[in-house]
Formats: structure tokens, sequence, C-alpha cells
């Protein structure tokens, strides 16, 4: 089975030499087994780290926007938020209703929300809400500090009530104290990696460390559509609302498409992170650290990769490198 992942297992051991990450793990399911894994490097960039395994937890950074997604779409389903077309100084009060303008909660989760932070912490206006794609931070806590007022919960809080604790999740978790089975990040080359930590586990921080399997389990739910092992763990219709197109239909067709954070491939479009040969439908989330869950219902297919290198290699050409990986894994079970 090896032989025909060749060139997908290439390209991450390219791109973790190429990108002077210290390590990197590739896991691929399909028919909900897994078929491939492989664990490579040290856990840090110093002479003395232990070796990557199955039970190393990384930093999946930006990753995490997936499991806040999922939030987002129990809330809907749940009736706690009404329509992601709802305007969102509905539900932020405390926040400028003259630069929220007509923003919708639809524009907060893909990123067309064209809203951003001064260094002084000033919210300020881009683009008109709808009108453009950006990725910056500040929905990301909007949308976190939105679960905690509508569940007086956390999302992680949440999310283990729902899904984690059912699922037997055990490598999933915000982490505030450094452990040996956690990866260190490299931010430069030539100095040491170290941990990324919170001061809180309540998901207002990027120390979400998961293992590269429940990496890939967490894939293989949405991918099921909430459905394992013949047990509805998360209702379908949470997934759907997560995983299929939810941005407004932008007159730049070359814009990235996204569901609840995850890049979704509707229509092939020049600045999508998801390669052109993927099969429509199939989805994404990604991180600055190198992780990324691929996921192709049409091939019922899920990969998981994981590096621990901050700003992944490509430089200006970042979009090339994301979108031939998933190309590749495409290419891998058309053939």
């Amino acid at each position: 089975m090896s032989d025909k992942f060749k060139k997908v297992i290439k390209w991450v051991e390219d791109i973790k030499v190429l990108n002077q990450s210290s390590a990197s793990a590739l896991l691929i399911m399909k028919d909900n087994k897994i078929v491939f894994e492989n664990y490579s490097g040290f856990h840090c960039n110093n002479d003395s780290s232990i070796p990557i395994s199955k039970t190393s937890m990384f930093n999946v950074a930006s990753a995490r926007k997936s499991y806040l997604g999922l939030a987002i779409a129990f809330a809907l389903y749940e009736g706690k938020i009404r329509s992601l077309d709802d305007y969102a100084i509905e539900y932020f009060d405390n926040l400028d209703e003259e630069i929220l303008g007509k923003t919708t909660l639809r524009h907060l989760v893909t990123h067309s929300h064209g809203l951003n932070e001064t260094i002084q912490g000033n919210m300020i206006r881009e683009f008109e809400p709808g009108q453009g794609w950006a990725y910056r931070g500040i929905n990301i806590i909007m949308i976190t500090n939105l679960i905690k007022k509508l569940y007086n919960k956390s999302f992680p809080e949440l999310l283990d009530e729902k899904v984690f604790i059912p699922l037997r999740f055990k490598e999933t978790r915000w982490e505030t104290d450094g452990k040996e089975n956690l990866v260190k990040v490299i931010d430069h080359p030539n100095e040491e990696a170290t941990f990324k930590l919170g001061y809180s586990n309540d998901g207002s921080e990027s120390n979400l460390h998961v293992s590269t399997r429940e990496f890939a389990y967490w894939g293989n739910l949405h991918m099921n559509k909430g459905n394992i092992n013949g047990k509805q763990i998360v209702p379908k219709e949470v997934i759907e609302i997560a995983t299929q197109v939810q941005n407004v239909r932008y007159q730049n067709k070359d814009l990235p498409q996204n569901g609840l954070f995850w890049y979704v491939q509707d229509l092939p479009s020049k600045k999508s992170e998801i390669g052109e040969r993927v099969p429509q439908g199939s989805y994404q989330i990604l991180g600055i650290t190198g992780p990324s869950i691929l996921v192709i219902p049409k091939y019922n297919v899920v990969v998981a990769k994981m590096y621990n290198k901050r700003y992944n290699y490509g430089g200006e050409n970042y979009l090339y490198y994301l979108r031939e990986f998933s190309n590749l894994v495409a290419d891998a079970f058309r053939n």
C-alpha cells in the first residue's frame, strides 16, 4: 500500500527538510481504517530530543478553528443562534456598531468580514462585509467569546461533553504545562524549539495539541457525518452545517470557499488552499505550524499531516505548497 502513496510520502519528507522542521507525521485513512502512518524526526531540534511517535501531540495552531466551527454548528442546530445571516451586532453589543455595520455571523465564520485590529487592539474595517476575503484573528476571538456567552462555558468544554468524551479522546487538549509527549515548535531554525502553551484551556489561545491519530479521527468524524461505529456521536445536520460552503457568493471567483472555518472545495479557485485536482465536496483545515486535515468524501479518505515549524516552506508560493499536497493525495486515490 505504501507504494501507492510514494509521491505523498516524498512530498511530506521533502518539505520537512526544506522547511527545517524537526518532525513530521502522516496518517492516511481509507474506509474508516488506517492504511498508512509514518512518524519521522524528533520532538525538538536539539540533540537530546525524543523521537516522534503515535502518542506525540503537535500544536495544531490555526487548525483549532475546525473545532470552533463545530461549536458554532451546534449553536445553530440547537437554536442558540437563529441564523448565520443575523447581524453580528445582535450578539456583540459591546462592540462598535458603526464599524461592525452589516457584518453577519456568516461573514465572521468565512473570513469575509473585512475587520481587523490595530496594535492597540482597536477594531478597524479593511473592506465591506462580503466584498472580499482576508485571514485575520479578530473573528476567531469574537466567535470564541460568543460560544462562551451562548453556552456559559468555553467551546473546549462544550466539545469535551459532546464529542471528546463520547469518542474517548485522550490526546486532544489545550495545554498549559509542558509535557514529554508534546512536540515543541520551531520559530527560527537557528533557535531551539519551545513549547507553545497557553495560560488557560478555554480555547482563547493557540495552545491546542493533538496526536496525529486523534487529528485524523477528528476528520473521520466529519467524513462520516458524526456517525462512528454505528453510533451518532454528532447530529448529521451539525456536521453538514460545518462542512458545506457557507460564504456569500463572491464577485471574485478566485477567492477561497469556506464552511465554518473549513476550506471547502466548490469550483476550483486560484486562491484556494485546496488543489484543483481534489474532488468537489472535499474540505481541509490547516495551521501555521504545518498541520492539516484533508477530507475527501468522494474517495472516503482522510489524511492528517503534521509538522512543528512556523511559516511553512514556500514563502510567496505557499499556496502551491498547500495545493500540491492535496493534489497528490487526490491523485493517489484517483489512479
